[in-house]
C-alpha cells in the first residue's frame, strides 16, 4: 500500500523541480485566499498595500516610480494605473520635480498611514493564520532556502538579496 501510494506520488510531477516548483505556486494559492479576502476588506489589491508599506517605510521621504516598481515584491507592469488608483483614493501624492519633469516620487499622504494601521493588526492575524502552525526555526529555514531558490534569478541590484 505505502509502495503504490509513493509509486503514484512519484509519477505525478516530471523531475523533483517540478514537484518543489508546483508546491511553491499551490502553497502561495493556499496563503493569497487569506490575504486576499483580508486586503478586499479594505479595497486593496496585495500589490496596492505592497506600495503603501514600502513608501510608509520611506516616509517622510518621497520614492522615484522607478525605484519604487524595483522594491516591489511582485513585478508590477502598470504601475502608473496602480498609482493613480492609490491617488484616486487620498493614499499617495505624486511630485514632480522642478529641474526634471520626467522623474515623479511618489509619497505616502496621512490616509495611507492611517489606512495601514487600521490593516496592521488584521494582518498580522492573518499571517499568524497562514504560517503560526510553523515554529520560528522552521520559519527561519523556510525563509532561508526560499533565498537560495531565488537569488540565481534576481537582479545584481535588488533589494531582495
Amino acid at each position: 500500500m505505502i509502495r503504490a501510494k509513493l509509486t503514484r506520488h512519484a509519477t505525478r510531477f516530471d523531475s523533483l523541480e517540478q514537484e518543489v516548483f508546483l508546491n511553491l505556486w499551490r502553497t502561495y494559492d493556499r496563503l493569497r485566499i487569506q490575504e486576499d479576502e483580508l486586503f478586499g476588506r479594505f479595497v486593496l489589491t496585495p500589490q496596492q498595500y505592497n506600495v503603501l508599506r514600502l513608501l510608509k517605510a520611506a516616509h517622510p521621504e518621497a520614492l522615484p516610480t522607478l525605484t519604487l516598481a524595483e522594491r516591489l515584491v511582485s513585478r508590477a507592469p502598470d504601475i502608473t494605473r496602480m498609482l493613480d488608483k492609490l491617488e484616486e483614493r487620498g493614499l499617495v501624492i505624486r511630485e514632480r520635480l522642478t529641474d526634471n519633469r520626467r522623474v515623479v516620487r511618489i509619497g505616502i499622504t496621512k490616509s495611507g498611514v492611517a489606512l495601514l494601521e487600521e490593516i496592521a493588526l488584521p494582518l498580522q492575524e492573518c499571517h499568524a493564520r497562514q504560517l503560526g502552525h510553523m515554529s520560528a526555526a522552521d520559519l527561519k529555514q523556510l525563509c532561508a532556502l526560499m533565498r537560495v531558490a531565488r537569488d540565481p534569478h534576481e537582479e545584481e541590484e535588488s533589494s531582495w538579496l
